[in-house]
């Protein structure tokens, strides 16, 4: 009887011109993915229909793609912001950018039923030490109590949230330029605010944002001042058109006068009247001028308590308006 040799079969080793050709294979195959295999053109993917074309011929290379965006569709932003999932955008108004959690003040569980005497007091504890932790040093701090007075007296001005946004991050440049030493924070949140109703153009004048601050008008100037001087910011000389609107909406006259007013103010510009004068004083005398021209009743008083100037500036604005208008007719 013989024995059988068993022998183990091994696949020899490819030659050095093979395995050349095996990596040009497999560069080819990356290249043909990339472009496409009928014509060389460039593929693009069709996500609406979930496929994958060329951009040139049409030729579908790949289909039945898998979507990876939301299960859910929405036909407007409000709809939208409703069914997202992935919690609201950071924002410069907050400290910590909005990133960290907040606990609800009402002591009610998801299904909205009161809590017990010992779960009212862990959450007290929990909102305690979150409380802590959010605020962890002195710059959070700062940041925490100017961010809030920029928020107060922003909403008491009326102040659309994009003028709040700007004013957080002038006073955040400010903190971290090291501009705060020797400055209240309640000065310079102030000075940032004024500088960013400006910069979006819906100017304050000094005496409303002195009524909503906390310190005097003289520090608010002063402050604004070395704000815009040290941060480099670019703020043009308030126009009196952009006051117009304001106080033709409190005032109530028609559009007919507030359109009236602004023409009375290019004249005066064309003039040069605007120069050296108060711009809160040129509207608001061009805005009582129009409403006498248009036939509509309102009195120097209302328009004073509307502009918080006096009734003399009126007076006298009111008069150099009506000459300058003239002097350009006649012209």
């Amino acid at each position: 009887m013989k024995d059988t040799d068993t022998r183990t079969r091994t696949r020899p080793r490819p030659a050095a011109s093979e395995r050349e050709n095996e990596s040009e294979t497999e560069t080819t195959d990356e290249r043909d993915v990339l472009d496409c295999p009928e014509c060389g053109g460039k593929i693009v993917a069709d996500s609406g229909h979930g496929e994958t074309v060329c951009s040139d011929c049409g030729l579908v290379v790949a289909e039945n793609e898998i979507d990876r965006g939301p299960e859910w569709r929405a036909f407007d932003s409000r709809e939208k912001s409703q069914k997202s999932r992935v919690g609201a955008p950071t924002t410069k108004m907050m400290h910590d950018k909005g990133l960290s959690t907040n606990i609800d003040w009402r002591d009610k569980d998801a299904y909205g039923r009161s809590l017990g005497s010992r779960q009212r007091a862990k959450m007290q504890r929990l909102r305690k030490w979150n409380e802590r932790f959010r605020t962890r040093d002195s710059k959070d701090r700062n940041l925490k109590q100017a961010l809030g007075e920029i928020d107060r007296m922003a909403s008491a001005l009326g102040l659309p949230e994009t003028v709040r946004e700007t004013a957080s991050v002038i006073y955040r440049r400010a903190l971290d330029e090291n501009l705060l030493p020797g400055r209240s924070i309640e000065g310079v949140s102030t000075s940032a605010v004024y500088a960013a109703a400006r910069q979006a153009g819906v100017p304050r004048s000094l005496d409303e944002i002195t009524d909503v601050s906390r310190v005097e008008k003289s520090e608010i100037a002063r402050t604004y001042r070395y704000v815009v001087r040290e941060l480099g910011l670019e703020i043009q000389p308030a126009d009196p058109e952009s006051y117009v609107p304001r106080f033709a909406s409190a005032l109530d006259v028609s559009d007919e006068a507030e359109g009236r007013a602004r023409q009375l103010l290019r004249n005066a510009k064309e003039q040069g009247v605007h120069s050296g004068k108060s711009p809160v004083g040129l509207a608001a005398a061009a805005v009582y001028a129009a409403a006498l021209l248009t036939n509509e009743k309102t009195t120097q008083a209302a328009v004073s308590e509307v502009a918080d100037i006096s009734e003399v500036t009126i007076r006298n604005r009111y008069h150099e308006l009506l000459e300058a208008e003239q002097d350009l007719q006649l012209a």
